[in-house]
Order: C-alpha cells, then structure tokens, then sequence
C-alpha cells in the first residue's frame, strides 16, 4: 500500500517493521491523513506473517507535536467533535489491541494526541532530548483517548492533566511514561536492536502464543473498563470543546497564526514551573 504522510518499511533481515510519521517540516503533526494510515500500516503489520513487530516513529526532529492545529474548520458542533474523537481514539484502540508487539521510538516532542500514540504501544524507548506532556489543555481542550491513568500513577496524571506541562525524557522515566532512555544519536538503533530481539524470540516460538498473551493481558484492562473509560473520555472533551470557553478557544484558531496561538495559550504559564 501506497502512503502519503508516513513511511512503511520492512527489515530485511528481522521479523518487524517501522512506521514513520513523514511530516518533518510540520513537526510530524497529525491531521486525519496520518491517523488514517497509522491505523491502515497497524492493521497491515499485524495481518502480516513475516511482521512479528513493529516499531513507530516519526522523521526528523519530533516523534510529533500532536494533532494539526492549522488548517481546519473548528466552528462545529457537539455531534461533529464526537464523530472526529470517535476515529481517534478507535484508532489508538487499534494500536492498544493490535496481534504484535508495538514500540515506540520517542525522537524530540510527543504532546497531546503524540503522547497518547505513545501510551497505546507495548513499549517505549525515548531519546533524552525527548519532552511530553498533555498542552492541549491550556486551550480548553483534552486527549483524544484516556491512556494515561491505565498507565502513570493517580499522582502523575493530574498533574500532567491538570497543568499542561512538558517533562523531559528522566521524568517520563520516573513516570513509567517510557521503558528506556537513550542518547539521542543512539535512539533508532537501540529501538531496532530492541525490536530484532523480540522478533528473534517471537520466531523461536509459535505465535499464537503471543497473540493470546496479549489478549490476555489486555483483558485486563478491558474487564477494569479501559473501553468504557475512553467512551465516556469522548463524551466529556467533546462537550468541553463546544462550551463557552471552548468556542471562544477555536475562534481565535481560526483568527491567529499557530505561533500567535501557542505563544497566547502559554504565555500566562510562563516562570511558574515548579
């Protein structure tokens, strides 16, 4: 299959494969292109015989800064932001469910919907220039999907939530928001290294075993109510979205340059890092 936004490739050697996000000029910003064929490349992967896992990137100097803030129409209604959130977060499900071990490879920023990519993978290495964070709450906005509290502690989550702050590759760390950190000039090696010894063990062994692992191991959540946590996650952002606040936020989207808007959003934020 043909792609656009990302780049699909096949070791020729191990038993895995690489998705990279391929909009470097924009930071690898996600418009509905990139999450459609994420979730097209997942599904290829995981329906691949010789694709026993599968490591996800982005090119350049981000993994990606999230969904792309430019260019859309955000003077829409409740039934719209449910429909949109609805695809994101069925696609970041997919990611969460899919037969084959996923590992993210965390290059320089991974922020709002980029982060939740990275929490709906099995694994994650990250570089130590790598930042995270959660900032679409300064402009009244939310996550697409709810993964962080099935992973961070109750602590870690608000204040991630509720603050918008970036943290840097040790604190992901400390978070259990990453598995690894490595130099950055060694990250895509580590990450391949990473996935060739998974593939090696996956090929030593029948791979219906880990495919009911991991359904047993995602049951888990499921049973707990991760899908009924993202479901009702939908609900509630698309609601925040067309409150008050919320329009008067996509208004000025519409009215500033992305730049204009981000330096508005964070300015009062600005030396009260704690």
């Amino acid at each position: 299959m043909a792609y656009e936004t990302i780049l699909y490739d096949k070791d020729p050697d191990d038993k895995f494969a690489t998705i990279t996000i391929n909009r470097p000029d924009k930071l690898n910003a996600m418009n509905k292109t990139v999450v459609r064929e994420i979730d097209a490349a997942v599904a290829e992967a995981g329906a691949d015989p010789e694709v026993n896992a599968l490591i996800l990137t982005g090119a350049g100097r981000a993994f990606s800064a999230g969904y792309d803030l430019q260019g859309g129409d955000f003077d829409v209604d409740f039934d719209f932001w449910v429909e949109d959130m609805t695809e994101n977060a069925q696609a970041l499900m997919n990611i969460w469910d899919a037969p084959i071990p996923v590992i993210a490879a965390v290059n320089g920023y991974a922020l709002a919907g980029a982060l939740e990519l990275v929490m709906a993978c099995d694994l994650a290495i990250a570089a130590d220039t790598a930042k995270f964070g959660e900032p679409e709450v300064r402009h009244n906005s939310g996550p697409p999907a709810l993964m962080m509290p099935w992973l961070l502690a109750t602590r870690d989550v608000r204040w991630l939530m509720y603050t918008g702050d970036t943290v840097d590759a040790a604190e992901a760390l400390r978070m259990h928001l990453v598995n690894r950190v490595v130099p950055a000039d060694a990250l895509m090696d580590k990450a391949k290294m990473l996935a060739r010894k998974l593939a090696r063990k996956l090929a030593r062994m029948p791979v219906p075993a880990l495919k009911y692992t991991k359904k047993s191991i995602n049951n888990q959540q499921m049973i707990a109510g991760i899908k009924a946590s993202f479901d009702y996650n939908i609900t509630a952002i698309a609601g925040l979205h067309v409150t008050k606040q919320g329009n008067e936020w996509m208004k000025m989207l519409g009215k500033m340059t992305l730049k204009e808007y981000l330096d508005f959003r964070d300015g009062p934020f600005r030396g009260l890092d704690v």
